[in-house]
């Protein structure tokens, strides 16, 4: 059993391991942090539903999930083709692609879920 449990704990230093580097070197990850915070803030203060934020939390972990496995993705090409080559640039584009995809995705699911609510706070404030 003690074996299993150290395997575990394992696995999951080298997740906080992966976690960390994605945060330190890609820049795009400040980006998607800092919208991550607006947005869960914005969920709070509008009171949105349960549905609500099950799909926010969605959006949220699809955008992050996309944006690691788009470094993970790098980081093989370049061991695999350190030199420039155009199989090596279609493999980083397409991993780029789908973390636009996913952040495109994300900010329709906010606007669909945080924007009603918004527009009816909005319109209490206004005289």
């Amino acid at each position: 059993m003690l074996p299993f449990i150290r395997s575990r704990i394992d696995s999951f230093r080298n997740a906080f391991s992966g976690l960390w580097y994605v945060i330190h070197t890609q820049r795009n990850t400040w980006i998607h942090l800092i919208i991550t915070v607006l947005v869960v803030i914005g969920g709070f203060l509008l009171h949105i539903s349960t549905t609500s934020w099950g799909l926010i939390v969605l959006a949220i972990g699809l955008v992050w999930m996309a944006e690691f496995l788009n470094t993970a993705l790098e980081a093989i090409v370049d061991l695999a083709s350190p030199q420039k080559h155009p199989l090596a640039k279609i493999g980083k584009d397409v991993g780029a692609a789908a973390v636009l995809v996913a952040a495109v995705s994300s900010v329709i699911i906010g606007l669909i879920t945080l924007g009603p609510p918004l527009l009816q706070l909005l319109k209490q404030i206004q005289p």
